[in-house]
């Protein structure tokens, strides 16, 4: 009997003088390490996760203008365009998010300009994702091995857009119609995030200590040895056995849904709860399709820490501004899943396929995904 390792799993290919059929092809994952040690692991994988992500945004951060010039805000398309390449570009919605709050609390937009400010960060907050998904599959050997991690990033896009979109209209009818006007909301002790509150200081030290147009790709290093301390942490998992277990509580919609919205809660970014999904799927523990309702919650939740700012800010026309998109972006959620979650998925990986078919499709989805929004600005 004669083994071939693939993806760090024994794999017995043949029996000298006789072919195995398919089904008879045995995967042995290897020993994991010892529950304690992988907690360890655990803790440190996502210290370095969350690490990795405030570096890259700082050292993004750095590469871009402030936002508030006029030529971006002259009207509601522009600061849609804005906070959708503001976000593509520090790789992180929520300092977008806040930015839109903040310039209407100054004066500098109105209302409806901030309401479409906040929607495109939110449409552009994915696409960490997207590069983190291709930072892990650079490290990964097979075309299938690539095309998953990345996929997360394309899902994420997509189903994003199919609810933010649509999601925009009700949010500024509610705003418009004057419907939240009445709303009073007072004001709150900061809340900040757990993860900032345990690994903020890492960023902090490292963004002191190196130059600004290093720390992007120091994050980046920090995030390979962030999954690979993730790669120790989860088993490798087989197909038969996933197959197996097609009634899991991870392949229904309602609680991948619940798990979506408690992780960003718990995070307080999206950036985080989304990208967790790469070396997950990456590895065979999740199959991409049953991730699109977990991408739906974290995409609601993800409003939390803008409300809580909104609410410091103490700034009623802002808490209603965050309220108008959370409400219409939750109830446009629930339909789709509730009515249209076959479709919506049929068509969400079929596009994500389409698009990973060859590196030019790659390219040319990304490309669009920047063009839109700079379209946006120049109207």
């Amino acid at each position: 009997m004669e083994e071939e390792i693939v993806d760090d799993r024994a794999v017995v290919t043949h029996v000298p003088g006789r072919e195995l059929p398919p089904e008879d092809i045995v995967v042995v994952a290897p020993p994991s390490p010892p529950v304690l040690l992988r907690l360890v692991y655990l803790v440190a994988g996502i210290g370095l996760f969350v690490t990795a992500l405030g570096l890259m945004k700082a050292g993004a951060t750095a590469l871009i203008p402030a936002l508030e010039g006029s030529a971006f805000t002259d009207n509601a398309w522009s600061t849609l365009g804005v906070g959708w390449l503001g976000a593509c570009i520090v790789l992180s919605g929520s300092p977008v998010a806040a930015s839109a709050l903040a310039l209407l609390d100054g004066g500098a937009i109105d209302r409806t300009q901030s309401f479409t400010m906040l929607t495109g960060s939110r449409l552009g907050a994915a696409f960490v994702v997207l590069v983190v998904g291709v930072v892990y599959a650079v490290r990964r050997t097979g075309t299938s091995g690539r095309r998953a991690p990345i996929s997360i990033g394309i899902l994420s896009l997509l189903m994003t857009a199919v609810v933010y979109l649509p999601g925009a209209v009700g949010g500024y009818l509610l705003l418009d119609g004057g419907l939240l006007d009445g709303l009073d909301v007072g004001t709150s002790p900061a809340v900040a995030s757990l993860t900032d509150r345990l690994f903020g200081w890492a960023v902090d030290l490292l963004a002191g200590v190196l130059p600004g147009w290093l720390l992007f790709p120091a994050g980046v290093g920090v995030l390979l040895a962030g999954f690979s301390l993730f790669d120790k942490v989860l088993p490798t998992i087989g197909s038969n056995r996933l197959e197996d277990r097609a009634d899991a509580w991870y392949t229904r919609r309602w609680p991948m849904f619940v798990l979506g919205l408690g992780v960003t809660v718990l995070t307080l970014s999206v950036s985080v709860s989304l990208t967790l999904l790469v070396p997950l799927v990456a590895k065979g523990y999740l199959r991409r399709a049953n991730t699109l309702p977990y991408i739906a919650g974290a995409n609601i939740t993800t409003l939390v820490d803008t409300l809580v700012a909104a609410i410091l800010l103490g700034n009623q026309d802002a808490v209603r501004v965050v309220l108008a998109v959370t409400l219409a972006v939750t109830a446009w959620t629930l339909i789709l899943l509730s009515f249209a979650y076959p479709t919506l998925r049929r068509l969400c990986l079929g596009l994500a396929r389409g698009a990973l078919r060859s590196p030019p499709r790659l390219a040319a989805f990304t490309a669009v995904l920047l063009t839109v929004p700079l379209v946006l600005i120049a109207v």
